[in-house]
């Protein structure tokens, strides 16, 4: 586990996991939103996004976490050398972007960049969440299953799935 590609639907506790296993395992971590975005909610140019991404990819050790592009997704998940897929019924996910809403407004969500746009970052995900559910799931669910033979692949369906990889990988890292 050197280059981890984690993603999934929005709301799904990506970041959090991310962040988790970057402590666990040491493995330098890259939050897409904070790289695709700057700290007042406006995208950074494609072609800026695309050369840190690359960058990232060329490098020896990371743990990606997030979508960020079409066009950098396919690439990243053929790079990375374990998939982690947060794959959550799509009420769960409609619920944690309501309550990352809810309480963006107290305390800005973690793995956003600073000062974003609590209300129109929300509206966006609740956007995604039909469209990848729709788009991108079954996608998303035949690639997990075709590189199963050449990758690590962790394809977690429950928040129990979540916990117990993290505890596995913990008790691995002794």
């Amino acid at each position: 586990m050197q280059k981890v590609a984690i993603f999934g639907n929005a709301g799904g506790g990506k970041s959090t996991l991310s962040r988790e296993l970057a402590t666990i395992t040491g493995l330098p971590l890259y939050t897409l939103d904070k790289i695709k975005f700057q700290s007042d909610g406006q995208e950074v140019p494609q072609a800026e996004y695309e050369q840190v991404h690359q960058a990232i990819l060329d490098s020896e050790r990371w743990i990606i976490d997030g979508f960020g592009s079409l066009d950098t997704l396919w690439p990243r998940l053929n790079a990375a050398d374990t998939l982690i897929y947060v794959d959550l019924p799509l009420a769960r996910h409609f619920w944690w972007v309501t309550k990352r809403f809810l309480t963006g407004y107290i305390s800005p969500p973690a793995g956003w960049p600073e000062n974003s746009p609590i209300l129109k970052s929300s509206l966006r995900s609740y956007q995604v969440l039909w469209l990848c559910d729709k788009r991108l799931t079954p996608k998303y669910r035949d690639y997990v299953h075709q590189a199963r033979s050449r990758k690590t692949v962790y394809h977690l369906r429950t928040t129990e799935e979540m916990a117990q990889f993290l505890q596995s990988i913990q008790n691995q890292s002794g």
